[in-house]
């Protein structure tokens, strides 16, 4: 199926690797011309290489920090300097670290809330003129099943509560928007086989005093009724699809890419 997004300039943030990382791919393989992002130059300059040479779609990269409003402006201006407009926004973040409530202070809320909240504030402030004056865009915001169903990861605190505030932000902004053909959407996903769960797994096996393996277990058997983890391009699907011309009367939804794995009706 050809998506429509041929050409499209696409911003995809944390992308050297993960989900991000995948998303960036998909969108590559879809032909948007793309613009990816990390802290680390060395990780982002492999990453966006290697999407080049699989897709030969037009990928450009910078290293910013999307947790600092330089990063944001860095990566927004990346993206104008290199071809005129954006159409795509996927705000993305390195998730904040596991930690119980009385493991965390003030000083780790203030960090989650900088890199998970305001990279989704920022970034959405500064594409937000480009996507008017073009008369429409798509922003989609990578959140997390935990925003229907907080309680499944005790230990995820940080993301629980500020992941909730994302989402509260793209409802309200779904609504906003809409005069300005400007759709904005979420995408939640679940266990999905990336660097970041397999730390998870380590903690809560650490927790446990168990093994990650047993951790895994636990969830495929158990939890998730596909009974399996999630592949990353599978989740980045999701994304490119909920992004795309092809869902033009999609807005102000969260889709959940989990496997069957919450139980809830919404």
């Amino acid at each position: 199926m050809d998506l429509g997004l041929r050409d499209k300039v696409t911003i995809v943030a944390a992308s050297s690797k993960g989900l991000g990382r995948a998303v960036a791919e998909e969108f590559a393989r879809e032909g948007a011309r793309l613009v990816m992002c990390s802290r680390d130059e060395a990780a982002i300059r492999t990453a966006a290489e290697g999407v080049q040479r699989k897709t030969g779609a037009d990928v450009q990269w910078t290293v910013a920090d999307v947790g600092t409003a330089e990063g944001c402006q860095k990566l927004v201006r990346t993206a104008v300097d290199k071809f005129g407009t954006i159409d795509i926004l996927v705000s993305n973040a390195g998730g904040p670290p596991p930690g119980r409530f009385d493991d965390l202070d003030d000083a780790a809320w203030q960090k989650a809330v900088g890199i998970t909240l305001f990279s989704a504030v920022r970034l959405t402030r500064l594409v937000l003129p480009h996507m008017r004056k073009a008369g429409g865009g798509s922003i989609v915001y990578m959140t997390s099943t935990t925003v229907r169903q907080p309680t499944q990861y005790l230990n995820l605190i940080l993301s629980n509560a500020i992941r909730a505030a994302v989402q509260g932000m793209a409802k309200t902004l779904s609504s906003d928007l809409a005069k300005d053909g400007v759709r904005v959407n979420c995408v939640q996903p679940g266990r999905i086989l990336t660097e970041r769960i397999e730390q998870l797994d380590s903690d809560t096996a650490k927790r446990q005093n168990t093994t990650p393996d047993t951790i895994r277990a636990h969830y495929e058997k158990n939890v998730i009724p596909m009974g399996r983890y999630g592949k990353p391009e599978e989740f980045a699907a999701a994304v490119v699809f909920l992004a795309s011309p092809k869902a033009s009367y999609i807005t102000g939804t969260s889709l959940q890419v989990d496997g069957g794995m919450l139980m809830s009706m919404f």
